[in-house]
Parts: C-alpha cells; sequence; structure tokens
C-alpha cells in the first residue's frame, strides 16, 4: 500500500536528515522477508470517548433506518492498543483505562509473553511517544524481568511528523471506519467489539500490501533529503 496524502497529513520540514533516517529506516524493515523467528510488529494507540445514549434508539423497521437521538452524554475515555503482524494477517486489539508508560509496558509484555513467547527477538514498529521506551518497562516491573522484556525487543521508531510510516495507523483507520463510527457506551462493550473486530478481520487473514520503498521515497520526497555539504 502506498501512502497517500490527506487533510491532516503533517508535512516534515524540508532538508530533514532525521527524518529521512528513521523512515529509510522503517522502509527497509518493510522490505524484509517473513521470519517467524523475528517476527515485525507495528503497534499504535487510539484515544476513544465513550458516549451513552440518553434515550433507547428506535430500531430498524420496513421503510424506516435506525434512529438515534442528537442528545447524549459523556462516559469518560479510554484506550485502544492496537498490534499487527503485517506479513501474518494478524492483529490484536485491547482496551485499557488509560495510556501511560505502565500500561504500554503491560501491553508489550503480553505481546511478547502471550503471542509470541517462542520469538528470541521482536522487531518493533512504533512513534516517538514519551511512553514508548523501554524505561517504561522498569516502571511497571522488576528490574530482572524489564531487562528480560527489554532484550526481545528490537524497536524502531517513526519520524516525527510520519506516523503515515506505521502500518498500524492503517488498521486503526480499519477498526475506526468499521467499528468506531457510533456511539459506545462504556469500556467493556468497546472491548467486547474491538476484540470481535480483530478476531473477524484475523479469520480472513486481511494483510497490507505496503508497496512504497526507500527507491520510491529518494524519488518522490526528494525534497525531505538534506542537501549533501562537500
Amino acid at each position: 500500500m502506498k501512502p497517500h496524502l490527506c487533510a491532516y497529513w503533517c508535512i516534515p520540514p524540508k532538508d530533514n536528515g532525521e527524518f529521512v533516517a528513521r523512515m529509510e529506516d522503517i522502509l527497509d524493515l518493510y522490505c524484509l522477508p517473513y521470519d517467524p523467528n523475528i517476527p515485525l510488529i507495528c503497534m499504535d494507540e487510539l484515544p476513544r470517548q465513550l458516549i451513552k445514549e440518553t434515550r433507547r434508539p428506535l430500531p430498524v423497521r420496513p421503510g424506516s433506518p435506525r434512529r438515534v437521538d442528537y442528545e447524549y452524554e459523556r462516559n469518560g475515555t479510554a484506550n485502544v492498543f492496537l498490534f499487527t503482524e503485517p506479513l501474518a494477517g494478524w492483529r490484536h486489539v485491547n482496551v485499557r483505562e488509560r495510556r501511560t508508560g505502565v500500561d504500554w509496558a503491560h501491553e508489550i509484555q503480553q505481546m511478547l509473553e502471550v503471542h509470541y513467547p517462542q520469538a528470541p527477538l521482536v522487531r518493533l514498529v512504533c512513534d516517538n511517544l514519551n511512553t514508548h521506551k523501554t524505561g517504561s518497562l522498569y516502571e511497571a516491573f522488576g528490574p530482572k524481568d524489564a531487562r528480560r522484556l527489554a532484550k526481545r525487543l528490537d524497536i524502531h521508531y517513526t519520524p516525527n511528523h510520519g506516523s503515515w510510516l506505521n502500518i498500524a495507523e492503517i488498521e486503526l483507520s480499519a477498526l475506526s471506519k468499521q467499528c468506531l463510527k457510533r456511539r459506545i457506551p462504556d469500556i467493556p462493550t468497546l472491548r467486547h467489539e474491538t476484540h470481535h473486530w480483530g478476531q473477524t478481520r484475523n479469520q480472513k487473514q486481511k494483510g497490507v500490501d505496503w508497496q512504497f520503498t526507500t527507491d520510491d521515497a529518494r524519488i518522490k520526497l526528494k525534497n525531505l533529503y538534506p542537501h549533501v555539504q562537500m
């Protein structure tokens, strides 16, 4: 899948060596062949406002669509964590009350010990959020366990203004369009709905055919590359 410009896409500054260095690192990762011993996992997060109905919606009837009253009640927030292995057509979604470093650390522990217990190393693509650091593991676990988990992680960060390079963002976009375009009242409902979405998508083995390469970037995004200083 080739990235496309959106109204909210942040354009990085021109002549940005740090941006292109991280971009090419991610693009080269996506060209690697499938390796079950070193899986490539992309992760991203999505905050979600919980909305309760103030009146019972009217169900669908012949000649009449489902009708929902415009009034609603805010019921707090939640955070959706999504992990995906693009080459395997697999994703996992979980919902937590918060998006702290400790929450991220527990999600990483689950990924490593539940979903990939046999993998000696996992390549992880994520954005450069201040909670997405191995230091968060030490905030959640004792030093022995934190170090054990950290040694199994090879983290690759997308550049600032380059979140479109994370395939997990594509999955979150699909989740938002297919599952979250409605009012969801509470965390248990959100967990149930996102879990069902993930299972259904996994059963269909929906993958991502990423086609944008480093060679493409050097041509189409050449204005981002610094001029070589002789």
